[in-house]
């Protein structure tokens, strides 16, 4: 568990209202106007302060001291929610209670797990502005198991993690002069606005060497359903960490949405899903294990389409006609086949329009045809991609077999050796964990440098939205040059 932070008794007693604790890694947010909550949460990602330290520093002036709590209407809410959700099982009322939840200390293995759902909003620390090279607690930011409390394996891993921050860290400023020497500042350029792109560039480069223990901060908007959907999985998730968490953020939720949260742990509802939930994993593993043993990987490229639609156009053109017909979806899409190809094309032109940036996205049409992507890249763009959440995907454990990637300036910077002693050392520890039983434990010792293998099931919108942001020369060359890859083999 992750340090937390000292308040002063003022401070505790500014807090205190907008806070449901003031001195746990897992809070949820309270007595405060959404934009606030909202504003709070992107300074969050931009920050390597806590949310309760920023709220104090940057935000409590802006909310009004007077505080008043009311329970008025509460007790019969309660009773009515407990009527809807038993009496008629209509889940949908789960969707109109909402809450923000803070997590705190979170290791990169737990993130993902919190970022699963699709209808929910998140904004994650971001190793892009933030520089892992301070100590917390007397250590470096990083996650040790509790699975390790009595292992012999317990001393070579924080060894090994200290190696691997003390690496990323020395290498900071070398990557910056690194960058500073290849991209110098030209007259024109805010000074402000250099010094951070420069220092975005190197801690972009260096993140690979960071272990998936790494700690970050989450903060997260959902709704009542949406939330017990994420804890119903993460109370049976075989990490202590995510189960440990899964308590946490439940206590939290229910001092703010209590009715919404009710069948979690109930045997004969929550508990009783949650089984379900561990059984069809554990058989899937065990029918697995059967079927595949020991067949080994054959080679394959970064990205691959493994599926499309070859009719895919001729779809798309009927459902862009549909909305502004009467005629039926069968007729239609009968019509665009008969169409020549130029007609299809005026079509398509006029539904998507002059589009003059991104954000000017076509309409719904282009959810009529679908891209299936497996792709194998460092764990580090995985990261970045697996924010995309009106998607189909699914992720492999992460692991050294697939190799680790290396970008160029690392070579230029003169920094290889230490990135290859730091990858190294870091299968070795994995290896060690895999063979003493600790499965489940080992992808915290992985670098973020080694390839995990995933796949994104999209239709045309979502590729096109995802396809323009990440290509752009701002981002992270990892997640660009998948998405180019993406790019090239749809046309």
């Amino acid at each position: 568990m992750a340090a937390v932070e000292i308040f002063s008794d003022d401070e505790q007693r500014a807090l205190a209202p907008y806070f449901t604790n003031i001195d746990g890694p897992v809070f949820a947010l309270r007595n405060l106007p959404e934009v606030v909550k909202g504003a709070l949460f992107a300074r969050y990602s931009r920050s390597a302060k806590s949310l309760r330290r920023l709220f104090l520093d940057e935000f409590l002036e802006q909310v009004s001291s007077a505080h008043e709590s009311t329970e008025v209407g509460v007790q019969r809410a309660d009773k009515l929610y407990d009527r809807v959700f038993d009496e008629y099982g209509d889940d949908s009322v789960a969707q109109l209670g909402a809450a923000h939840i803070a997590c705190e200390g979170a290791s990169n293995i737990l993130t993902k797990v919190l970022e699963w759902g699709r209808l929910m909003a998140y904004l994650e620390q971001s190793t892009r502005y933030i520089a892992y090279n301070d100590h917390v607690g007397g250590r470096w930011k990083y996650l040790v198991p509790a699975e390790l409390a009595t292992s012999d394996l317990r001393d070579r891993y924080v060894g090994c993690l200290d190696r691997a921050f003390e690496t990323y860290a020395r290498w900071i400023e070398p990557m910056e002069q690194h960058y500073r020497t290849k991209f110098p500042k030209e007259p024109g350029d805010p000074d402000g606005v250099y010094k951070r792109t420069i220092r975005a560039k190197a801690l972009d480069t260096l993140r690979g060497l960071l272990p998936a223990a790494t700690q970050s901060n989450v903060g997260l908007f959902g709704t009542g359903q949406a939330y017990e959907a994420l804890l119903l999985r993460m109370r049976i998730h075989p990490l202590d960490e995510v189960r440990r968490y899964a308590h946490l953020m439940l206590t939290e939720l229910r001092t703010v949405i209590p009715s919404f949260l009710k069948r979690v742990d109930r045997p004969d509802r929550g508990e009783r899903w949650s089984q379900y939930l561990r059984e069809t994993r554990d058989a899937t593993a065990a029918i697995t294990q059967r079927v595949i043993g020991a067949t080994p990987a054959e080679p394959r490229p970064e990205v691959m389409l493994t599926d499309s639609d070859p009719d895919g156009e001729v779809k798309v053109v009927a459902a862009a006609l549909y909305s502004t017909s009467d005629l039926p979806d069968d007729q239609l899409l009968r019509i665009a086949r008969a169409m020549t190809a130029a007609q299809r094309t005026d079509v398509l032109r006029a539904y998507v329009g002059a589009r003059h940036n991104r954000r000017h996205k076509p309409g719904r049409a282009f959810e009529r045809t679908t891209y299936r992507f497996d792709i194998l890249t460092d764990y580090g763009a995985f990261r970045d991609l697996q924010r995309h959440r009106l998607l189909t995907m699914e992720w492999q454990a992460l692991c050294p077999r697939h190799g680790y990637g290396v970008t160029e300036a690392v070579h230029e910077a003169g920094a290889l050796s230490d990135w290859e002693r730091v990858m190294e050392d870091s299968a070795q520890l994995y290896d060690a964990l895999y063979r003493a039983g600790l499965r489940d434990v080992a992808p915290y010792a992985v670098s973020m440098a080694y390839r995990v293998r995933f796949y994104m099931q999209m239709n045309a919108r979502e590729a096109l939205h995802m396809i323009e942001l990440r290509t752009a020369p701002q981002g992270h060359p990892s997640y660009r040059r998948v998405c180019q890859a993406m790019r090239q083999v749809t046309v």
